[in-house]
This record gives structure tokens, sequence and C-alpha cells, in this order.
């Protein structure tokens, strides 16, 4: 027998071992296994069925005007057209003669689900920020007007309520802290404006940080997840909504199986704050965090890395109030442990204001512990505001009559100064000064002072002290005048004499 025989026997033989193996599994499975194997996995049509009428399409639509003096779109005709010219000639025409220019509508649309009987909706704030007008379409074909009773841009939830003529299907909260990876979940929405769809996937993974909001804490899903899904129900087997789909990574828009829902614990107490006060009433701890890196540990006084070190207290804040100081490490708030920095945040956060809180800190490599009387995040956000700005105008300063401040977010979209520009910029000019001589003016930046570059009003403060107590007569200025689009060139101003 040749070779080649001996290996096409030897194969058959294989094959035929293979086939008698599956053979004695399938007479060893039971009756019900091998339906199973036969059908696969098992339906969740039941389900499906039970929970979409409480599913909602969320349709909305906004009024945006043209910018004046901007030209409405021109019919898409070749270059050189004689009626493509005719078209340019006509809405430059209407620009000429004061025509207002007209408004159009921006509709868009997302999924949310009814809680309550009544007509409390919920869904994500990013589907009706914006909108003049909201409307909720249901699954038999009924639409209903809806209007906001709160929103949080932080966690993106948003709370609706519509008036049915008779109570409308529900669907409970359930508790997501109780799903594992790896459990059965069920995403319905509207992807693509398409109607209702339902999909099926497991739980990818949990507390899921993708810098969405402060609160971040995500389930990721591989159930599909596309536009449209946004504010719509996650359901665990049981039929309760344990997330609210959110947000998807996706290059395309469509689902790659990378999608994040905003559990059901974190949601709930939002939406309970929403619809009693249409608002949020979050705790305030008035400090400034930042992780612990594995370099810091030693010289903490910590074990490993963990806890969230305080970098500044907000002056009169409640941690201030209390004696934490820059330096701590919060490893407990309120006997709950802080592994790790944003973890507080939220903890935090979910916590009632005005209570009462013990704070565990490791300070020089001891343990210390702090009563702290939480304020409110609302309004512990306005104090910061003000701090911040007293702090801005503390760093102005008035040099040889004009008046200098830091180069701010708002002073580049005031004067339109490029990120990149760095100095003091000139918000001032007194009449009949040095600077008004050389015709400075608001919007200008000092670049340099003195042949020295300068990053802030002090700096050009100081080099002007610096320059006068030497008995210089005049100083060098190198300005970017913001009517020339900021080009550099230098200025001679006169100095008192020291």
């Amino acid at each position: 027998m040749t070779a080649i025989a001996l290996r096409t026997l030897s194969t058959r033989l294989m094959a035929l071992r293979m086939l008698a193996a599956l053979a004695v599994v399938s007479l060893m499975l039971t009756a019900p296994a091998r339906d199973a194997l036969a059908t696969g996995p098992q339906s969740v049509a039941d389900l499906a069925e039970k929970l979409s009428p409480a599913v909602v399409n969320i349709s909305t639509s906004q009024k945006v005007a043209r910018a004046p003096g901007s030209r409405a779109p021109v019919p898409n005709l070749p270059e050189g057209s004689p009626f493509r010219e005719f078209f340019e000639e006509f809405f430059d025409n209407q620009k000429k003669n004061g025509r207002k220019p007209r408004s159009r509508n921006v509709n868009s649309l997302g999924s949310g689900f009814v809680i309550d009987p009544s007509g409390i909706i919920i869904t994500n704030n990013h589907v009706i920020d914006g909108a003049d007008e909201i409307e909720a379409n249901f699954p038999d074909g009924t639409k209903l007007k809806a209007t906001i009773i709160g929103r949080d841009a932080k966690t993106d939830l948003a709370v609706l309520q519509v008036n049915p003529p008779e109570p409308l299907p529900a669907v409970p909260f359930g508790d997501s802290d109780k799903i594992r990876v790896g459990d059965w979940v069920m995403a319905i929405g509207n992807p693509f404006g398409l109607g209702g769809s339902v999909t099926l996937g497991i739980v990818s993974a949990r507390n899921r940080n993708i810098n969405a909001g402060p609160y971040d804490d995500f389930i990721q899903t591989d159930a599909a997840i596309n536009r449209g899904n946004s504010g719509g129900p996650l359901f665990n087997m049981d039929g309760e909504v344990v997330g609210i789909n959110t947000a998807i990574i996706s290059p395309s828009g469509g689902s790659i199986g990378i999608g994040f829902s905003v559990p059901s614990a974190t949601a709930q107490g939002v939406i309970s704050q929403l619809r009693e006060f249409g608002e949020t009433r979050r705790g305030w701890l008035g400090v400034k965090i930042q992780g612990v890196g594995d370099d810091m540990v030693e010289s903490l006084g910590l074990d490993r890395a963990r806890g969230a070190l305080v970098a500044d207290v907000t002056a009169t804040g409640p941690a201030e109030k209390a004696g934490i100081k820059p330096g701590d490490v919060i490893t407990k708030f309120d006997n709950k442990p802080v592994e790790q920095m944003r973890d507080l945040p939220r903890l935090v956060a979910e916590t009632p204001v005005g209570k009462d809180v013990s704070v565990e800190v490791m300070r020089k490599g001891k343990i210390e512990e702090f009563s702290v009387k939480l304020g409110r995040l609302e309004e512990g956000e306005k104090i910061v505001a003000k701090a911040d700005a007293k702090e801005t105008l503390s760093q102005s300063a008035e040099v040889l009559g004009m008046k200098l401040s830091p180069i701010t977010d708002e002073m580049r979209a005031q004067f339109k100064i490029a990120e990149e520009v760095k100095g003091a910029v000139i918000t001032n000019v007194e009449p009949d000064s040095p600077a008004a001589d050389k015709r400075l003016q608001p919007g200008d930046i000092i670049a340099e002072a003195g042949e020295r570059k300068v990053a802030s009003p002090n700096d050009v403060a100081k080099r002007v002290g610096e320059l006068e107590s030497e008995g210089r007569s005049s100083i060098l200025l190198l300005v970017l005048k913001a009517t020339r689009k900021f080009d550099p060139h230098f200025i001679a101003l006169r100095l008192k004499k020291g």
C-alpha cells in the first residue's frame, strides 16, 4: 500500500473516531440539553413584549436663527454658472435691504422610558438640551407633548412630564449594584429613528470612567446601542431598569459592542431630587483633590496608593472649618473607603446637604478623623467662582497709564487672542499717559518688558519698578497690537525718574 493511501486511511479513521465520540456525548446529554443545543439561547420575546410599551421615542425641535450677515445656502450649481450668480446676487440684495435672517428648525431623536403611570419619563439631558418643543411618541402611536421637570448635566439625566388621558405602562428600577460582569442585559430604544428596537448582550465591565463628567461610574455593555438609543433603559432579566443608556464608543456612529449606561444606583438619587426640587442638591466638601501616585506613597505615610490627596481647600468651606488641610489624604468618607480619587466626589455628592459626616485622613503618617458638616455643591460652586474672580482681579496691575490683566479665557474670547499668545493684556489706557501717547489700546498684549518675557501684569509692574530704581528714563516693550492681528513690534515708554 502506498504512503498516500495510508495517510488517507488514517484520516478516515480519525474522522470516524470523532463522530463516535460526538455520538457518545449526544447520548450522555439529557433531552432538555439536546433541545437547547437545537434551539439556541432562551428567548426573551415575552420579556421584550412586556417592557416595550413603557419605552418611548423622544422627538425634539429647536429653532435656530442664521447668524447675522450669513448667507442662505446657495443651490448646488457649478462655479461660473449664471444661475449661481443670480442666486448669490438675490441673497446679497436681501441682506442689504435689512431683511432679518430666517430661522430653521433642527430636529433630533432619542429614547426614554416611563417610571410613573401618571406620566413621568426619564431620558438623557443631551437628548432634550436646547429644545423648544419635546414630544413623547409611544409604541401604540400615541403622541404627547412633554415638559421638563428638571435636568442635570453632570450625570446627563432629565425628567419629563406628560399628561396622558389614562395611566401609562411603567417600568421599575432595579439595583445596579447587584449586577455582575457577564450578566445578561437588554436594551430597548429607538436607534436611528427607525422605531422601537430590542438588543441583547452582557455586562462587559463596571465602574467605567470615560471622562464624561465628575461622577462617572458607567456600566459597560455589548448590547447594541446606536444613535437614538440615548436615554433608553438597560434592563436586567427580571425586567428592572439597571441603567440609562448614555454613550457609545464608535468611529462610525454605529455599535461596535462598547456602550455605556448610567447605573440605576446613581440615577435614582438624582431623579428623586429633580422630581422634588426641579434641581439637584448635592453635598459639598470644599476641597480640590488629586490622585495618589505610587511615587507618593512613602512620603505620605501610606501603605499603598489609595485615597484622595487634598491639593487645596476653599476658604470658609466645610473642610477648612473642620480643620482639613492641603497635604491630607482622605482615605474614608462617611465610613466608606476612598480607594481612588474619583470615588470621593461621587460619595460627597450622594450625601445629603447639611449632614455631619466623619472624614478620615492620613496626615504626616498618622490617621486623624474630622467631623464635617456638608454644604451644598451648587452654592459652593458660586463661592469658588467668586474667589477665582477676586484672585484674577488681584493679579491686575496699573503701570504707565495702562491697566493690565491676565489673559483669561474671557479675555481671549473678547479680544480674539490666540491660545499660544502669552503675556499681559491691556484693558484700559488713561488719556494723556505715556501709553496713550504711543497709541496703545485695550486688547494689545505686552509680551516683553525691558528685554524680558512677561507672563502676567505683575511681571510688567516688577520690571518697570526695577528700571525706575536704576534711574532709567524709558522701558522697551514688545507689544502685540490687536489692530494689526497681533504682529509684534517694539515701543519705548517714558518712565518716572527714580
